[in-house]
């Protein structure tokens, strides 16, 4: 990986450092050069090659808890988090819980997701979905029919200890935590790609408002640029 920005350019950047110094919450996306946060399969897993899973393994690897939207999981794709041992020595433990963001509670119990994981997935949801959720998953309840999304994250912050947070999307998910203003960071890996095809899938849905954003670092690596980005307050 070269870092571009800031300057000068510099290479041989290990990723683990470029992104070490993570804020409270952390949107980790990536999508093609003409904005389709999905392949041409309708899926995120070939659209950044090598490079985008190595930043996609290292934001994994320095966040406390990693939220999901409830779609993600019901594609059936998502498994539990898992740590390379090179990444895991780093870390000093486990990998970090996955934290499905999910309204109503109804999905599928018997996924490895929340069977097989080392680190036990979190659900958060409405306190009327609350009964849904087998009493073996640890469950975040906020918000009476919808999930209210800063109690949720002060829950996980100040009563779980998960402090450093990062968000996996889908668009759903992340629109609506940088709609409340929750976000610190969007890390934007942009592929070498361009798609157009039926599947074009957009980065966020419906947020009917400017976000300004400031640039503060810019890496390429196999021909993925990395953005970071600060969202104004």
């Amino acid at each position: 990986m070269r870092r571009l920005l800031p300057g000068p350019p510099a290479g041989g950047v290990d990723p683990y450092d470029a992104y070490r110094d993570a804020p409270g919450l952390r949107l980790g996306m990536v999508m093609s050069v003409d904005g389709s946060a999905t392949d041409a399969e309708g899926w995120t897993d070939a659209l950044g090659g090598d490079a985008d899973f190595r930043v996609f393994r290292t934001l994994r690897a320095l966040a406390d808890a990693i939220l999901v939207g409830a779609g993600t999981v019901r594609t059936g794709r998502l498994g539990p988090a898992r740590l390379r041992r090179d990444l895991r020595a780093r870390r000093g433990g486990p990998p970090a819980p996955i934290v499905v963001v999910s309204r109503s509670a109804d999905l599928d119990w018997t996924l490895p997701l929340f069977t097989e994981a080392e680190t036990p997935t979190i659900v958060v949801t409405s306190r009327a979905a609350r009964a849904r959720v087998p009493s073996a998953v640890q469950v975040v309840a906020e918000g009476e029919d919808d999930v209210d999304l800063p109690a949720a994250l002060r829950t996980l912050r100040e009563g779980l200890g998960h402090e450093h947070l990062l968000c996996e999307g889908g668009p759903a998910l992340a629109t609506a935590l940088i709609r409340a203003s929750l976000v610190d960071e969007l890390c934007l890996n942009i592929a070498p790609t361009l798609l157009g095809g039926p599947h074009h899938t957009r980065l966020l849905h419906g947020l009917d408002a400017e976000v300004p954003l400031d640039p503060t670092a810019l890496y390429l690596d196999e021909g993925v640029l990395f953005v970071r980005y600060r969202l104004r307050a």
